[in-house]
């Protein structure tokens, strides 16, 4: 049986470019045996992260709904808080959030290639909310936001980084923030040892 390897995106988000961890979270995937093929420092517009994400109905509507199960959860009136109880619409203030956050400042924006790559990264990434994220993981080791917080100051959760779920996402989000299309081919020599 035949293994390719895969490829996928991560972008570490200003607050961990502006925290200097740049060069932490880089070697946290070259130590398990994922090859940097692709890496650019970008300061994107709105318009270009509004690209980023999906837009879907389905995605803003997801975004509500978990705001609102946290808020629940927490014993917090949506509706004190943000002013509705819609999902659709919180959906919508999360989604403007998150498009703020990230262009906010500079990101590094990374494409890894490896066996295994979406699952390694995310796994080392940890819980996207980083006051679930268990200890080891980068968003566990370096942050401890939560969605609370972060909704009552109206902004995103601030979680350092943001990786690829699926190979069809992958393959998007590398075509958005790689367009060019020029990514390096090189081979590690310890991943013979690795794997």
């Amino acid at each position: 049986m035949k293994v390719d390897p895969e490829r996928t995106l991560v972008l570490i988000k200003p607050d961990g470019v502006q925290r200097g961890l740049v060069g932490r979270i880089l070697g946290r995937f070259e130590d398990v045996g994922l090859k940097i093929i692709g890496m650019k420092m970008v300061t994107p517009t709105r318009q270009h992260v509004e690209q980023h994400y999906p837009n879907t109905p389905e995605w803003i509507m997801g975004m509500g709904n978990k705001t609102l199960e946290s808020y629940e959860k927490n014993g917090v009136d949506p509706i004190a808080e943000l002013g509705t109880k819609d999902p659709m619409a919180i959906g919508e203030m999360v989604k403007g959030w998150n498009i703020d956050y990230l262009s906010s400042g500079p990101i590094v924006a990374i494409v890894f290639e490896g066996y295994h790559a979406i699952q390694v990264v995310r796994k080392l990434c940890g819980h996207t909310l980083p006051l679930n994220a268990d200890p080891g993981t980068i968003r566990g080791a370096y942050s401890s936001g939560s969605p609370i917080v972060a909704n009552a100051k109206k902004h995103a959760i601030h979680n350092l980084i943001h990786a690829s779920s699926t190979v069809d996402e992958a393959n998007h989000e590398i075509a958005h923030w790689f367009p060019e299309g020029k990514l390096a081919s090189y081979d590690r020599p310890d991943l013979s040892v690795i794997f």
